[in-house]
């Protein structure tokens, strides 16, 4: 298993609408479980596959109290909802922001477990939540979607310019390792 790297808004590909898996195989399932890694390692509870550059229709999710639940969902689709619910939802392509989102609180959800087998999931409370917002992120849509504008753009400018801080950190880290006198053991 690998730890995957997770994209970071504004990146356009997180923008990118995921292709349905055609045949789960032994690929797929190596995604699932590197997948799984990455989402316990950031910490989080949702991963899409989008978010790790795989343009597929691939989530996972962990809302148990131990982490110890994972669930997977290959090519999902809502198929129901019902009433509504408001939820501080934040997102590992969004790092350390989070805010308020209005969504189903009741879903129903179709879709292949790990082996290919269909199954049908009812989900409400936090899971269901977690299920749209991974589900957004397989049409190219994120959380700060469904917030306004401006506190949209403000999230952007601030993702931004920690990237430019990052960049500039390691390009500098760079030119002093290039500086440094090579010395050789004999």
């Amino acid at each position: 298993m690998a730890i995957l790297d997770i994209l970071i808004f504004p990146d356009p590909r997180l923008r990118q609408k995921a292709r349905p898996v055609e045949q789960v195989d032994d690929q797929v399932r190596r995604l699932v479980d590197d997948m799984l890694e990455t989402m316990y390692a950031a910490p989080g509870i949702g991963l899409a596959a989008t978010q790790v550059d795989v343009q597929r229709q691939v989530i996972v999710i962990d809302v148990s109290e131990g982490h110890d639940s994972p669930l997977c969902f290959i090519n999902p689709r809502i198929v129901a909802r019902e009433g509504t619910e408001q939820m501080d939802e934040g997102c590992l392509s969004v790092p350390g922001f989070f805010e308020t989102v209005t969504r189903a609180d009741r879903v129903t959800i179709e879709a292949l477990d790990r082996d290919g087998n269909p199954f049908r999931l009812e989900a409400d409370g936090l899971l269901s939540v977690c299920m749209q917002h991974e589900i957004d992120h397989l049409d190219g849509k994120l959380f700060v979607d469904h917030i306004s504008i401006l506190k949209r753009q403000r999230i952007r400018h601030k993702l931004e310019k920690q990237r430019k801080e990052r960049q500039h950190a390691e390009s500098a880290r760079a030119r002093e390792a290039a500086a440094e006198p090579r010395r050789s053991a004999i």
